[in-house]
């Protein structure tokens, strides 16, 4: 049987778990690694062993409300131990049921496939020069000013640019695109919850795509569109529509951006408050990579995903109905004691078994953009190392080390700092 949770606070909506949601899945844990939500009908799952089941079954669990959430009432009345027609039948009623994030089945794996084509090595390499420059001319432009805010100065336009420049967009256009994502609403919003993702933004960049993929087709050249254009599914013969297309290539070009933005925000303020952690990667720079994974571990960009369950089955040995909602409560996962130890809520740079947390997911939708994520933060950390003699979080706007205080993104969904004042010596 599963456990009930006597717990007032609600989850989507309340502010104080939008400002410490480790505290509120604290409250959880005693409870189980799984249990039954009061405020919601649906399921939270804490325990790192039982999130990465889930993420990893598929076959039993579709991921067609990982955007829509687990907040509100399915659009469609479960029946039978089986409902995967239904959800494909009611797919058109999801936020998002349109994206790759939400596919399940071959649907899933066809639209993989092509974007597995975007994160070629070669590809990688040409837009690894790129980020360095870019980075390298942001870094400078800051530290001559003294500091910035790092969310809007820094994060945003700087993965905007790269992934931009990843896509082919046009230079004349990428201004355009960096100014729709900064006024964009955060994904999963507490602040409307009856709204909780507004497309606005998606269906901005859509028309842009429409346009770059149908140039494409008629003159196609030798860029990343253009392959995407005449690209085949893995069975040889089968291309996708032109919808298809521009779904992927906005939801790439918006799921790119703002992971890697909350996880430069969120790196660089560790870097700063973990007590000798600035130094140390300064006179050792190979130990970003290691700082950036126990990042990802303790402050990830996503607090949760969403899973809903097509058939009978079990997290464990709890029964889990069609139709249940599940909360994979990745951020509660990353600091289960049972898999990190007893310190699994403090930074511990070289953490053993690091790379097995599950900040990118896991499973057929682990974040294809990982990989280009890690690159273009250690980039841009590697460059204010570089002109840079120290980092300090600006004690004017933050407060004194250990009494900072931060104000996060409304989103039940991502973990990312709305704003980080920095101040920067030069070298």
């Amino acid at each position: 049987m599963v456990t009930k949770c006597p717990v007032e606070r609600d989850y989507f909506t309340d502010h104080t778990v939008l400002l410490d949601p480790y505290d509120y899945f604290e409250e959880m844990r005693p409870r189980g690694p799984i249990c039954q939500l009061e405020t919601h009908d649906c399921l939270l799952v804490t325990g790192f062993q039982e999130c990465v089941e889930v993420l990893r079954n598929p076959i039993d669990f579709s991921s067609i409300n990982s955007l829509a959430s687990s907040a509100f009432p399915l659009p469609f009345e479960p029946k039978g131990s089986d409902i995967s027609e239904q959800i494909e039948a009611n797919r058109d009623k999801y936020v998002g049921g349109d994206l790759v994030v939400t596919f399940d089945d071959d649907r899933h794996t066809n639209v993989r496939s092509l974007i597995s084509r975007m994160f070629t090595p070669s590809r990688l390499k040409a837009n690894e020069a790129f980020m360095q420059d870019y980075a390298t001319k942001m870094v400078k432009e800051v530290v001559a000013e003294g500091g910035c805010e790092l969310v809007s100065r820094i994060a945003t336009p700087y993965v905007t640019m790269v992934i931009a420049d990843l896509l082919g967009v046009p230079d004349e256009d990428r201004k355009l695109f960096e100014a729709e994502i900064a006024k964009g609403q955060t994904v999963g919003s507490i602040d409307n919850p009856d709204k909780p993702t507004d497309t606005s933004t998606l269906e901005f960049m859509g028309t842009f795509f429409y346009r770059y993929f149908q140039e494409r087709a008629e003159n196609p050249g030798t860029d990343l569109l253009s392959e995407l254009v005449t690209a085949t599914y893995p069975d040889g013969e089968t291309k996708p529509d032109l919808m298809t297309l521009i779904s992927l290539a906005v939801f790439m070009f918006a799921a790119g951006q703002d992971t890697s933005a909350k996880l430069l925000g969120n790196a660089l303020r560790y870097i700063v408050d973990v007590p000798g952690l600035q130094q140390q990667l300064r006179e050792d720079r190979k130990l970003i990579p290691w700082m950036l994974e126990e990042v990802l571990r303790l402050e990830g960009s996503s607090k949760a995903t969403h899973r809903l369950a097509r058939r009978d089955t079990k997290i464990g040995d709890y029964d889990v109905p069609a139709g249940t909602q599940v909360i994979v409560a990745i951020a509660a996962a990353n600091r289960d004691p049972r898999r990190w130890g007893e310190d699994a809520n403090e930074f511990k740079l070289k953490r053993p078994g690091i790379r097995e947390h599950i900040g990118f997911s896991r499973g057929q939708h682990t974040c294809a953009g990982a990989p280009l994520a890690r690159v273009e933060v250690a980039t841009i950390l590697n460059c204010f190392f570089d002109h840079t003699s120290d980092i300090r979080i600006s004690e004017e706007k933050h407060g004194k080390p250990g009494a900072r205080h931060y104000q996060f993104e409304p989103s039940f969904i991502i973990r990312g700092l709305d704003n980080l004042y920095v101040e920067l010596d030069p070298k």
